[in-house]
């Protein structure tokens, strides 16, 4: 067996079971999560509908690179929303369709980092989604992370990384909106990072599946792709952006996305996952065109998010350290005590979990920087997050 796989952190879900099987909650109250970023909100119903439609089409076998259709419905959303240069963001040489950014951030690791090379190095944020870590891992890299703080506005101070580790980084992720901050980088900040990567030689991944969940409709949050535009730099050299359907339409189920960017790294992916196996089937791919063409449904999903963060926030107001992300469905508040033991005890007394920061996290330059907080999703209909946000009440109250 590769022995990296003992390597692998359980999944921050494990680590969350395992702390409320140590105590007992109330019987007589309903469990609200606010644990997991899955989506409550209904899939668009015209969705459904061409999905279903479409099923007998599970008689072809897809193709790796997916149909000239939903490459054109992706290119199109993806040079509108990010303001890209007419032609330059084409279906054919800079999209890929996948099954989720899940699956494509782990496959896309292994696909770049050359482990031949001695000290070969995946620089991500601090906390981070999981799979960062274990693609650096299984790709034969290891793993550096840069701590996000409320010194540096929860995203990382890329200036002050040492010129040794940009020196060994070939890979580095990104996350903006951030998971669990909602933290969004600026176009300004993108910039200094495609600079970065010109002088010392690695590749950008953009993971932006939080992008379309903001509050201000005159400002969404801005995307890798867009900083290139800015920059003239109409080829993405060293950019690859992650984008998908489950926060955006509510269908995380349906597990697809796409990548996008630079063509040459794209061709070599997609020589990869030929040999992956992981082409999307038919019917998804057409119900994803749906989707992507589409706006309504979106707009209407902020909607919802805002009125649950204006409910939220307003209960909270006072009782925590917490305020409005930039963007995202998660809340990152700042806990009295310990995360783990307030996120324990939340559940014990009131039968609402949230996930510790520090499942998120790993210990860098001394510290791990989501000791202090939980993770909150609110994902639940919008009675329920009002109800959780009124326990969460009561309980901080209680301590």
């Amino acid at each position: 067996m590769n022995p990296d796989l003992d390597r692998l952190h359980p999944y921050p879900f494990e680590k969350l079971a395992a702390l409320k099987a140590a105590v007992s909650a109330p019987s007589d109250v309903k469990d609200i999560m606010l644990s997991i970023g899955e989506p409550k909100h209904e899939p668009p119903a015209f969705v459904l509908d061409t999905l279903v439609k479409n099923l007998n089409k599970l008689s072809n076998y897809p193709t790796t690179k997916g149909l000239p259709e939903l490459r054109n419905a992706i290119a199109h959303w993806a040079s509108r929303r990010f303001q890209l240069t007419a032609g330059t963001f084409t279906a054919e040489h800079h999209v890929l369709p996948v099954n989720g950014t899940r699956e494509a951030l782990f496959a896309f690791a292994q696909a770049v980092i050359d482990h031949r090379k001695p000290d070969a190095l995946i620089v991500s944020p601090n906390p981070f989604y999981q799979i960062y870590e274990g693609a650096a891992l299984l790709s034969g890299a290891e793993p550096y992370f840069l701590n996000c703080t409320p010194e540096n506005n929860f995203i990382p101070d890329f200036a002050s990384v040492p010129a040794t580790i940009w020196e060994r980084c070939q890979l580095l992720f990104i996350c903006s909106p951030g998971n669990p901050t909602g933290a969004v980088m600026s176009t300004a900040q993108l910039k200094e990072l495609i600079s970065l990567a010109d002088q010392y030689d690695f590749v950008i991944a953009s993971d932006e599946c939080y992008s379309e969940l903001y509050f201000d409709e005159k400002n969404p949050p801005a995307g890798l792709l867009q900083a290139c535009a800015e920059l003239g730099r109409n080829d993405f050299a060293r950019c690859v952006v992650f984008h998908s359907l489950s926060k955006r339409s509510n269908l995380p189920g349906l597990r697809s996305g796409f990548v996008g960017g630079d063509a040459k790294i794209l061709e070599k992916f997609l020589l990869y996952r030929t040999y992956h196996g992981c082409a999307m089937p038919v019917p998804t791919q057409l119900a994803s065109i749906a989707a992507w063409e589409d706006e309504t449904h979106v707009i209407e999903n902020r909607d919802a998010y805002r009125q649950k963060f204006d409910a939220v926030l307003e209960i909270l107001d006072g009782v925590l350290d917490v305020a409005k992300p930039d963007a995202s469905f998660y809340l990152w508040p700042k806990t009295p005590i310990k995360g783990e033991i307030f996120a324990q005890q939340l559940f014990a007394q009131q039968k609402v979990t949230v996930l510790p920061g520090s499942f998120l996290a790993r210990e860098a330059q001394g510290i791990n920087p989501g000791e202090d907080y939980v993770r909150m999703a609110l994902v639940a209909p919008l009675a329920e997050c009002i109800e959780a946000a009124q326990r969460i009440k009561q309980f901080v109250k209680s301590l």
